[in-house]
């Protein structure tokens, strides 16, 4: 029994998500070997033999990895997929991309946003936006999983010995090609590996208020900037900062939700977060049903004074 890791990286160094994938893969039980498919990846490779119990790294290079294409990531992952019982993807966007793929094309069911692993066989994911938990057991030869990574502690990235296995790279599929990019350039951390990250709601009123209110916050705290899907939608903050069931799901060190009302879609997507503080005008608001901490305060009031006292 073994089971392959599909490694984030990008061609120089591996992301975060894969060390809680590979903390996933560890308790399947048996080997744990990570695929590196990139072009002139091989630091990236390297990084990922670092990682503590990993005992393999298998490494695909060719331009046609260049930017992940799914189509092409996923022909290489079932090139190799006959040697393993387990194959586990971050449930990231990219992970999300390749991972259907590869589990119709090996006929088996996917098992989505595994947050334990019970047995080879067994695993818990969250259903009806986390309000509830599925246990679910899989009788397919090959699990196809993709991981929610806050259920998982990180593995760590030094310690690890594991040998790199080069192997020939599958062809071009044809089927799609990289056009460009757009990044938006963040000086803040990545709100899902943030270890502090402070959100606005649709009480905030305006874009204006919120970098007004919630940026000298985060400034203090050093903190990612999130916000709710009301504020996102009413066009407060980014579509990148939104946290949630249809957003980005965060389990932060320390979640500060200003303004925020607690939308079960919303919850799903921070609940897990260490330490929760809420401040909100609206006593009845649900999302001191999950704080920690709650200030029943005009956020207008409490935010600057907050600031001032730090």
């Amino acid at each position: 029994m073994s089971s392959l890791v599909i490694a984030e990286h990008d061609n120089a160094s591996i992301k975060g998500a894969t060390l809680n994938t590979v903390t996933a893969a560890v308790a399947c039980g048996g080997d744990v070997h990570v695929l590196v498919a990139g072009h002139n990846a091989g630091a990236a490779a390297q990084a990922a033999a670092k990682i503590a119990g990993v005992s393999k790294v298998i490494h695909a290079d060719s331009e046609a990895f260049a930017h992940a294409l799914a189509e092409n990531v996923a022909a290489q992952v079932l090139a190799i997929a006959g040697n393993y019982t387990h194959i586990l993807f971050p449930a990231t966007a990219g992970g999300k991309n390749v991972s259907p793929r590869v589990a119709a094309k090996l006929d088996v069911a996917q098992l989505s946003d595994v947050t334990v692993v019970v047995s080879a066989d067994t695993f818990e994911r969250p259903i009806y936006a986390g309000n509830a938990i599925a246990t679910v057991q899989s009788k397919d030869a090959v699990k196809v999983l993709t991981v929610r990574t806050t259920g998982f502690d990180a593995a760590p990235s030094t310690g690890g010995s594991a040998s790199v296995e080069t192997v020939a790279a599958t062809a071009d599929s044809g089927k799609s090609s990289f056009n460009r990019s757009e990044i938006a350039k963040n000086d803040r951390p990545e709100l899902t590996a943030a270890k502090i990250i402070v959100s606005g709601g649709r009480a905030l009123g305006s874009a204006e208020k919120f970098a007004e209110v919630i940026t000298p916050l985060a400034d203090k705290l050093g903190a990612a900037m999130g916000a709710s899907r009301a504020a996102v939608d009413a066009g407060y903050a980014p579509n990148d900062w939104q946290v949630g069931q249809t957003g980005k799901i965060v389990a932060p060190q320390l979640y500060v939700a200003c303004g925020i009302s607690g939308a079960i879609q919303h919850l799903a997507g921070m609940k897990d977060s260490k330490v929760i503080v809420a401040i909100n005008k609206d006593p009845e608001a649900p999302i001191f049903s999950v704080a920690d901490y709650g200030l029943e305060a005009d956020l207008f009031v409490a935010v600057p004074e907050l600031v001032k006292s730090l």
